[in-house]
């Protein structure tokens, strides 16, 4: 089962992989025509009715197999306005091959020919709640109509997130959905078929830019609030300026005195907020949890602070205490296993990290995704593995990030990981906001390489990966990864 988020994830990740958009309708619109022809004799009068995105474009392949059928084609609007790429060009094939259509642009046009068959590609999974016109007023003469409905992917007004159907929505007799089941399909009076459209199975394996869609900020917001440093200086600057490079307003490092100035030196967009003493400590950790739940901040636990034993029982209270989202990364990590918390957090280990906390003993992380899976089931939170290949799991959802260069094994890349992860993390779920953390931590160290002329990556900083972070996330190469030409 998927949802149509995850949906439209995984055909942006297929997009990317060479299987083109247009090539995945041909296979919908033949699949929506192999229903009509199980449901009805050839010569029978077929009416689809469609509506301006990719879920009329589907139908509007499906006309094409149904020459042996009496077909007029209603699109809802005028066609100049229909939304993508290759629905338009589906709608001009019907133009040029001479088939029958009509634009209706207002819903007092709206006329529904006596027919055998309705096919319903009026919204997709990407549509929900109360249509509108003049669709609300299409799906009432449907759903008056004596006629066999075929919907396509799902009927209008059925909401593919959670399943709830609009009381205006068109009520099937058929859906064909598309890859997989939608949830709640199963709960509606209508035979579901799901077509196999060629989606490789690789489309959700493996993150993509699909996954980075989901995920990325659509507006500046949100605090950083970076608990690292003491022993170690860079590795908390690098994650704060990554989670401002990933869209946050502000970004905050609280470290020791001993070593602020410092980290400050590091860049001038940081605020750093000093605590006496040369080590993070229990004493501090009051304050530190005052701050961040006072300010809603995103934490990153860890960067930078050693493995003292006060140490890492500061990082075992603070965590105890605190009740907000968290990265968990580097000297912190092997504390997590051992609390009790209200915290909701994304823990980010190497290889030997994942052993300190319990985890496998592996040398390949992507040969071992079932491991990795079972330990974040039973350690409860989603854990990003890094490795030459990441692995992103909540237990119950594996995603493997195969993006990133051989140079990338720098130190400080971990840190750019904990910094994008808690970005993204002010704008989605845990699981969601790792997997494309990863990939933009991969992409952009594939930009700086391409940049500098030597694909292995071999003699890139970390710091030099930071003003690649944007580029990837909304900038012309992030574009180009998410295959834009298609829609």
């Amino acid at each position: 089962m998927i949802t149509g988020e995850r949906m439209a994830a995984v055909d942006e990740n297929a997009s990317a992989l060479g299987v083109p958009r247009k090539q995945l309708m041909e296979s919908s619109g033949h699949a929506v025509a192999r229903v009509v022809r199980e449901v009805a004799e050839p010569g029978s009068r077929v009416v689809v009715v469609a509506g301006r995105g990719n879920n009329g474009g589907d139908a509007f392949v499906t006309v094409r197999f149904l020459d042996d059928y009496d077909v007029t084609t209603l699109l809802l609007g005028r066609s100049d306005a229909i939304g993508t790429r290759i629905a338009r060009e589906n709608w001009e094939a019907l133009q040029q091959a001479d088939y029958e259509t009509r634009e209706v642009t207002d819903s007092s046009e709206f006329d529904l020919p006596e027919c055998d068959v309705i096919v319903d590609a009026m919204l997709g999974t990407g549509i929900s709640g109360s249509l509108r016109e003049p669709a609300a007023t299409a799906a009432e003469t449907i759903d008056d109509a004596d006629a066999t409905v075929v919907a396509v992917d799902v009927p209008s007004g059925f909401d593919a997130e959670d399943g709830e159907h609009a009381d205006d929505g068109v009520e099937a007799d058929h859906v064909v959905t598309f890859h997989d089941t939608k949830p709640g399909l199963e709960e509606l009076a209508a035979d579901v078929t799901v077509a196999d459209i060629g989606i490789p199975a690789a489309a959700e394996r493996f993150v993509g830019p699909g996954d980075l869609d989901l995920a990325r900020p659509s507006e500046r917001e949100g605090r950083a609030f970076v608990v690292g440093g003491g022993p170690y200086t860079g590795a908390p600057a690098l994650a704060a300026q990554a989670a401002l490079r990933s869209g946050m307003e502000l970004s905050f490092v609280a470290a020791p005195d001993t070593v602020a100035g410092e980290i400050q030196g590091y860049a001038e967009d940081l605020i750093v907020q000093p605590y006496e003493g040369d080590r993070l400590t229990p004493d501090q950790v009051d304050d530190l949890v005052d701050t961040a739940e006072g300010y809603d901040d995103v934490v990153i636990l860890g960067p930078g602070l050693g493995n003292a034993d006060e140490t890492l029982e500061a990082a075992r209270e603070f965590l105890e205490s605190y009740t907000g989202p968290a990265v968990v990364d580097a000297d912190a990590l092997p504390i997590v296993p051992e609390i009790d918390t209200e915290a909701t957090l994304i823990c980010t280990p190497n290889r030997k990290e994942l052993a300190a906390m319990g985890g496998p003993e592996i040398e390949d992380l992507r040969a071992s995704t079932d491991e990795i899976e079972a330990f974040a089931a039973d350690l409860g939170y989603v854990v990003l593995a890094k490795g030459v290949d990441d692995v992103v799991s909540d237990g119950d959802r594996t995603l493997v990030a195969r993006v990133g260069n051989p140079g990338m094994a720098v130190g400080g890349t971990g840190d750019l990981l904990a910094g994008i992860s808690a970005g993204l993390l002010e704008h989605v779920e845990p699981f969601e906001a790792a997997a494309a953390a990863a990939y933009v931590n991969g992409r952009a160290g594939e930009l700086v390489a391409d940049r500098q002329g030597h694909e292995s990556g071999l003699g890139i900083y970390a710091s030099d990966m930071l003003e690649a972070i944007p580029r990837v996330l909304w900038g012309d190469a992030g574009e180009r990864e998410r295959g834009s030409g298609d829609d």
